[in-house]
């Protein structure tokens, strides 16, 4: 910080920007967008409730069973109940949580991720991915083509964080129509595992 002070180094991530980690600002990200630039977003965000909100968290507590409960201010899978493959006794356990302490918890619907063939173990398996665009932001907005796909090695697991067995593949463009940037031709993606078991 003494450095970052007089200007002499720049920080990509300055400090205070850890805000947009905090999982209850996504809840409010179509409002923002909307405030800010005075259109609706182009692509709509996972519906996500606030146990901070009272009617939300009736209806979080009720379908504890259905939802993904997240802590917001952890990362890397840690502090989540994914309902559906959840006991009794974890239910009750978040239930516990979220009436402690409301404001720290938010839930989303159980998403069904896209399976891909990974290598795991002595051949291939199917496993959940998703894909995390890479967006440059300057005087021009540019998507990169391709992404990191992070893929949940463990059989049957939806979560991709890496920090919770995850991995990740390299997901590529191989080839488009310059005069169409949306067209694609022939295969559209091609993804290699990395740093799978």
């Amino acid at each position: 910080m003494e450095v970052y002070k007089p200007a002499r180094v720049a920080l990509a991530n300055a400090p205070g920007t850890g805000v947009a980690d905090d999982k209850v600002i996504y809840a409010y990200v179509p409002k923002i967008v909307e405030y800010y630039l005075g259109e609706a977003i182009i692509l709509p965000n996972v519906p996500t409730l606030i146990c901070a909100e009272a009617e939300d968290r009736r209806y979080v507590l009720a379908h504890l069973s259905e939802l993904v409960v997240k802590a917001a201010n952890e990362s890397g899978g840690y502090g989540m109940l994914v309902g559906p493959r959840s006991t009794e006794e974890q239910q009750a356990e978040f239930a516990t949580r979220i009436l402690a302490n409301p404001r720290n918890y938010i839930a989303q619907p159980t998403l069904a991720l896209s399976r891909v063939p990974t290598i795991a173990g002595d051949g291939f398996k199917g496993r959940h991915v998703d894909l995390r665009p890479y967006i440059l932001y300057g005087e021009d907005i540019f998507v990169l083509p391709g992404g990191l796909t992070r893929v949940a090695l463990k059989d049957g697991s939806l979560v991709v964080n890496s920090s919770q067995g995850g991995g990740s593949k390299d997901t590529w463009v191989l080839a488009g129509d310059p005069d169409d940037p949306g067209a694609v031709s022939g295969q559209e993606c091609g993804a290699v595992t990395v740093g799978a078991d």
